[in-house]
């Protein structure tokens, strides 16, 4: 039986035959796993340090990533006062923030921040790193940074995290 250009009707047997597609897994809250890691930032560098952190609280690491669902870990950073920057960057880079009323902008260099608050040094680039969303603002949350050695968390027994310098 021949067909024409542009016919509308086409036998069965023309159509070709796929086989079922394997479904893509979805995490959902139910079925997640969540640990808790230690990082001890010192003598880390910042940048470096601060993709690790955001890829561990996202859970970017694990084979159940999904985008749109929580799956990632807890992290504690100890010792954010004694991070390593290179270059110039201690005196250089400043952290902008904004009073909301005009001419009510600050700054402080990075020397001045891991002198007041080392521990918003460390959230402020991890979020940095993280999407602008309700998700990352969560996951942000799991986010524990400590200036000193010590750290509350030793219920949920915290394991290392292998970070390469």
């Amino acid at each position: 039986m021949a067909y024409w250009r542009g016919s509308i009707a086409t036998p069965a047997a023309a159509v070709p035959y796929h086989a079922p597609a394997v479904k893509t897994y979805v995490a959902t809250a139910a079925d997640r796993q969540r640990d808790w890691y230690v990082v001890d930032a010192e003598g880390q560098t910042l940048g470096r340090l601060a993709t690790r952190i955001a890829d561990a609280l996202r859970g970017k690491r694990k084979p159940e990533y999904t985008p749109h669902v929580d799956t990632g870990d807890f992290v504690v950073v100890v010792n954010a006062e004694k991070i390593h920057v290179t270059g110039d960057k201690l005196a250089q880079k400043r952290y902008w923030r904004h009073s909301g009323y005009p001419g009510g902008i600050k700054s402080r260099t990075l020397a001045e921040m891991l002198e007041r608050r080392p521990e918003e040094v460390i959230r402020k680039a991890v979020k940095g790193m993280l999407p602008r969303n309700r998700l990352a603002r969560q996951q942000l949350t799991k986010l524990k940074v400590y200036a000193g050695p010590e750290h509350p968390h030793q219920a949920q027994q915290p394991k290392p995290m292998e970070i390469q310098t």
